[in-house]
């Protein structure tokens, strides 16, 4: 069976009133799971929009569901800490009883770093820290007493206390598509890959070459969980499918120079996830076949409840 989930872009609308509603929609409808973005402000271009502080918002999924799993996808290393954000991943691992999944990633919107005063790095710098991060957080997660020295970051005889709830680590999710030096370190430090910059057409070679990266590492392909973070758009029928796409051109300007059936085209093509509820699920059947076990489909519309009951009631129940 697939953990199947929503995911929102945080950033571009997010209120109280709004995360609310959206837990209380995933957890009644049964869903596995509630994701969202990690970002600063809107990266659609309007900057007026709400845009929900993460740990809050996460706190408030472990207190609100008593099964819902959580998370970002991803925390970009450039404006988070290791060392703050390990402590953060143990607290909502605790307070969850071990629902939460920290997501990491290198970090990448120039606009929002320049707006809040952060240096977004050269390509190369930014995935050195992104792999310093994941050896902090690791070393942190055990315990025990550790010193550790590298270009960016250092401890000496640093102990986190408490312990996550699952042995030596909260879980890590690591989203990219990069083939050398993003797929190395989910060989090396994750728990599961976010196929997030992928298609269906690339997935399979994506695949494999996180398996060669497994072997080079000696480790066991199948101890990685994959997932899959992708857009959707579901209707009972064409009119139903044709609105919403609609409704996405006025929330994204990246969907405005296309038509609604463009849009719907788009989004089938990608994995897969447009249609009625039967052709979703094929493609998710399709995707599970290729082993992949959760899926988080992208909600940019969050007040759009209608289409959370249609995924809990006529998809996540034949999956």
């Amino acid at each position: 069976m697939a953990d199947l989930g929503i995911m929102i872009e945080s950033q571009d609308g997010t209120n109280w009133d709004r995360w609310n509603k959206l837990i209380d929609a995933c957890h009644n409808g049964g869903l596995n799971g509630l994701w969202r973005s990690d970002h600063l402000f809107s990266l659609m271009g309007d900057t007026t929009r709400d845009a929900l502080a993460l740990v809050p918002a996460l706190t408030a999924v472990a207190l609100k569901s008593d099964r819902l799993e959580f998370g970002a996808v991803v925390c970009p290393m450039t404006f988070r800490h290791p060392v703050m954000l390990a402590r953060e991943a143990v607290a909502l691992d605790t307070l969850s009883n071990g629902r939460y999944t920290l997501g990491i990633g290198a970090g990448w919107n120039e606009r929002e770093h320049d707006a809040f005063g952060f240096d977004l790095l050269p390509l190369k710098t930014r995935m050195d820290r992104m792999e310093e991060s994941l050896e902090v957080i690791s070393r942190l997660h055990t315990g025990e007493v550790v010193s550790y020295k590298g270009e960016q970051f250092e401890l000496k005889d640093a102990q986190m206390r408490p312990k996550p709830t699952r042995g030596n680590k909260v879980p890590i999710m690591i989203g990219g598509s990069g083939k050398q030096r993003t797929l190395n370190m989910v060989a090396r430090f994750a728990d599961e890959w976010n196929c997030v910059n992928g298609d269906k057409a690339s997935y399979d070679e994506l695949n494999q070459v996180l398996d060669g990266h497994c072997k080079n590492a000696g480790r066991d392909p199948s101890t990685i969980k994959r997932s899959i973070m992708g857009g959707f758009i579901i209707g009972r029928n064409d009119n139903e499918m044709l609105d919403r796409a609609k409704k996405l051109k006025e929330i994204s300007p990246g969907n405005a120079e296309f038509t609604p059936q463009q849009i719907i085209d788009r989004a089938r093509d990608r994995w897969g996830f447009a249609g009625t509820p039967e052709e979703v699920i094929e493609a998710i059947k399709a995707l599970e076949g290729k082993g992949v076990s959760r899926f988080m489909l992208q909600m940019l519309d969050q007040d759009d409840l209608d289409a959370v009951e249609l995924i809990s009631k006529e998809v996540n129940p034949h999956v």
